[in-house]
């Protein structure tokens, strides 16, 4: 608590209403201030957040952090002045009145929507509607989990979300509210800010759906109130924290709540109110203060929250102090793995390095995991239905179900949207590192939470199988091909397409081993050989070549003449190509494997300058060629894609678009000749 609210005194007694109306006042002068944002959700669920926060939540302002407090998530992020205000209330130091003064400035605490890691105590990044009620689900099964695991002593809260009417017709809302409901994630409590308004208008203009039979139909307890009448907000809490299933409390409210002309208007969603309407504002709720103004005698109740909530944490850390499950959580909440997975990951690199294991690299995968699950238990699997095709479950690792989170496998359901928000809200949550799989393809399905993945930097591995037209049969709605030069495009996210066995257990390593990242593992359904011992003079090392993004896997013994840029299953026909030209040419070429882009652009100059040489370039992916120009220069020459794939056999589909050997080979001799 900062000293401005420890020398704070109670002046009189302060009713819920009074507490409201400094958010709603805070809310109109932060917009106005900034002339841009959006009054309206904050002002019209002051009522229900001064209720939760004043009877309900434990939270700390002071060690925000505290593995035990409850979540709070405002899924609907565009009104972010209402967790701005409660932040200001509350006394988190971070948050003086300045902050809400420069709302949406550059440089600020405050930006347009809650941003992860910008201000203390914002549990996830929202914005895009819809992803923080699906990730607060994947936060919620967390603290199930961790519980089955270290026991309701230790691990025993909420996660509460603020969610609008956008947040519950963005499809996403679907896959979460299901997910939450087939597994009885009971310390969910969801607010839905039932007010009728979207921007266009009237929800009317695009819905007539009953949300509240929606979510009774997928297993949730579902309860109706006046948004504005405190009582009823408040029996309702008690009722949702007394059910063993998920709950909703729709709270039927006014947008603009207080301000007399524009109140219950679309006008007052996503534009400031005006001199004239915050003037007519303060006289209709009675505040009586100057812009950005909060009597002590107010402040002093909402301090007074954050001091209910510091005993808590107190009275926790003494039984955390006297429970032998403390060495435990605290491990788990740090998510430092033990260096057992990575001694784990390197014995099986020796191992199959000796063995020339031919396997996908989806099977690869499974093996690295198998080395993995057995050496920790933080790490956490699942699929979207696709477990037998992903190979993302190992042995030993029971299923999650309804009223039994003690497993560590999630089946997601066909929700692959769902189960990447899931994935944001466990790494979030903290106690577990966690991957899922699905095919390349349907990263389109998961982007938007990808992107929050990265975003945030959040430890999520996803494992992306099926990755080219090497899928075969199933054709070109199930054949990625601009897939991975969208992934590349994203900012932090590590893109790993690994060529065999030993890339595979490498990047499998990088991936866990980057907490502040996240990492999608690309990976082949064909067969694929051993190429770091046919190639290299030192078949096994301790080094993980792959860290470095590139490296040259085949090096001429004469000069190069030209240089093979491959990943993933491609790497294989480069290799090919290079014999090729050797034997029947006489052309020196190098092969290089590039696994990750991202990790190959950290390295220094005078790496990759070695890496890449300086002979002419080709570059070799069955993808298109979007993005490859950065590594092959003006000059190059790219052989993959131009177009969708088509439904064959995968050795037909390579001859059919080109992408073999002796097309690499010709390209070469075009280069060079």
């Amino acid at each position: 608590m900062n000293s401005q609210a420890a020398a704070l005194k109670p002046v009189a007694a302060v009713s819920e209403r009074d507490m409201a109306n400094a958010i709603r006042a805070l809310a109109m002068d932060s917009v106005q201030k900034a002339n841009s944002g959006h009054p309206g959700m904050p002002m019209g669920m002051a009522d229900v957040a001064t209720v939760l926060f004043s009877r309900f939540i434990n939270i700390d302002p002071s060690a925000p952090n505290w593995p035990d407090r409850d979540r709070f998530v405002l899924s609907a992020g565009h009104g972010s002045m209402l967790q701005y205000a409660l932040h200001f209330l509350l006394g988190y130091d971070d948050m003086p009145i300045e902050e809400l003064q420069r709302f949406r400035q550059l440089g600020s605490r405050t930006a347009g929507h809650p941003e992860y890691g910008h201000a203390l105590g914002i549990e996830t990044t929202t914005g895009p509607l819809g992803q923080g009620i699906a990730t607060a689900v994947g936060m919620a099964l967390a603290e199930r989990m961790l519980a089955a695991r270290h026991g309701a002593d230790l691990v025993d809260h909420f996660t509460y979300v603020i969610a609008g009417d956008g947040c519950l017709q963005e499809g996403i809302s679907h896959e979460a509210i299901d997910l939450a409901g087939h597994l009885k994630l009971s310390r969910l409590i969801v607010f839905w800010d039932d007010n009728s308004i979207s921007i266009d208008g009237p929800t009317s203009l695009s819905t007539s759906m009953d949300q509240a039979a929606r979510f009774k139909a997928a297993g949730w307890h579902v309860q109706s109130v006046d948004g504005h009448d405190t009582e009823a907000v408040g029996a309702a809490i008690e009722a949702a924290q007394q059910s063993d299933r998920p709950s909703l409390i729709a709270c039927r409210t006014v947008i603009g709540k207080g301000a007399p002309n524009l109140g219950g208007s679309e006008k007052t969603h996503g534009a400031p109110l005006g001199d004239a309407e915050i003037t007519a504002t303060r006289e209709n709720i009675g505040w009586d203060y100057a812009p950005f103004e909060v009597p002590d005698d107010i402040l002093f109740a909402w301090r007074e929250i954050a001091e209910r909530g510091q005993a808590a944490r107190r009275a926790w850390e003494q039984r955390l102090a006297a429970s032998p499950q403390r060495r435990a959580l605290e491990s788990a909440v740090a998510g430092n793995l033990p260096d057992t997975v990575f001694d784990a990951l390197g014995a099986f690199r020796k191992e199959h390095v000796e063995k020339a294991t031919k396997v996908a690299t989806r099977k690869a995968s499974e093996m690295a995991l198998g080395a993995i699950n057995a050496a920790t238990d933080l790490t956490v699997g699942g699929s979207a239905d696709l477990t037998h095709s992903n190979l993302t479950i190992t042995k030993g690792m029971d299923r999650i179900a309804p009223d039994d989170y003690a497993g560590r496998y999630i089946h997601y359901g066909i929700r692959e949207h769902g189960m990447a928000a899931a994935m944001n809200g466990i790494a979030l949550h903290g106690g577990f590192v966690p991957y899922g799989g699905t095919f390349l393809c349907f990263a389109d399905y998961a982007r938007g939470a990808m992107r929050l993945s990265a975003l945030m930097g959040q430890r999520v591995i996803y494992v992306m199988t099926h990755d080219s037209i090497g899928l075969g049969e199933d054709g070109p709605t199930h054949q990625p091909v601009e897939h991975l030069a969208m992934l590349r495009a994203t900012p932090d996210l590590n893109v790993f397409r690994p060529a065999d066995i030993i890339e595979t257990a490498e990047c499998w390593e990088l991936a866990l081993k980057s907490k502040n990242r996240p990492s999608v593992l690309v990976l082949s359904r064909q067969n694929l050989p051993m190429l770091r011992q046919a190639h290299s003079d030192e078949p096994h090392s301790d080094e993980n070549r792959s860290s470095h993004g590139a490296y040259i896997l085949r090096e001429p013994a004469e000069h190069r003449a030209v240089t093979l840029i491959a990943t993933g299953s491609e790497v294989e026909i480069a290799v090919a190509a290079a014999e090729r030209l050797e034997t029947e040419h006489g052309i020196a070429a190098a092969v290089v494997s590039m696994p990750c882009w991202e990790l190959f652009e950290e390295q220094d100059a005078d790496y990759r300058k070695v890496v890449l040489g300086s002979a002419p370039r080709i570059a070799i992916e069955a993808a298109a060629r979007l993005g490859w120009d950065r590594w092959i220069g003006d000059t190059g020459a790219f052989v993959g894609m131009t177009g969708f794939g088509a439904s064959a056999p995968a050795p037909d589909l390579y001859r059919h678009f080109d992408i073999t050997p002796e097309a690499v080979a010709a390209a070469a001799l075009k280069l060079i000749i």
